[in-house]
C-alpha cells in the first residue's frame, strides 16, 4: 500500500481514486513520520493502516505500538473496521501534568 497522497499503486493506477481516510499525526508521531498528516488508501481495519504506516514510514514502527488511534473521534483498536472517509488520529502517550 503506497500512503502518499496522490500516488500510483502497485497496479499502476491512481491510489486517491478508491476511498481514503485522513490521517493525522500528533507530537512524537508527527516527528516520526515527518508529515502532519496526510490522505491514504482506506484498508479494511485500523490494524491494516497501522501496519501500511509503519511499512511506508518506517520512522513510525517504534512509535506506533504506544500510540492510541482514534477514528471519527473514537478509540479504535486493530480489529475495529476503517469507513471510507474517516478521519484517523495518532496519538502518541503525553507526559506532563
Amino acid at each position: 500500500m503506497d500512503v502518499r497522497h496522490g500516488a500510483t499503486a502497485s497496479d499502476g493506477t491512481d491510489a486517491s481514486a478508491g476511498a481514503v481516510v485522513t490521517v493525522r499525526y500528533w507530537a512524537g508521531a508527527r516527528a516520526a513520520a515527518g508529515v502532519d498528516g496526510e490522505s491514504v488508501p482506506a484498508p479494511p481495519t485500523v490494524g491494516g493502516l497501522i501496519a501500511a504506516l509503519a511499512q511506508a514510514r518506517p520512522g513510525l514502527a517504534a512509535v506506533l505500538p504506544v500510540c492510541s488511534v482514534l477514528v471519527d473521534g473514537l478509540a479504535a483498536s486493530g480489529d475495529d473496521p476503517l469507513p471510507p472517509g474517516a478521519t484517523v488520529e495518532v496519538l502518541p502517550p503525553f507526559a506532563g501534568g
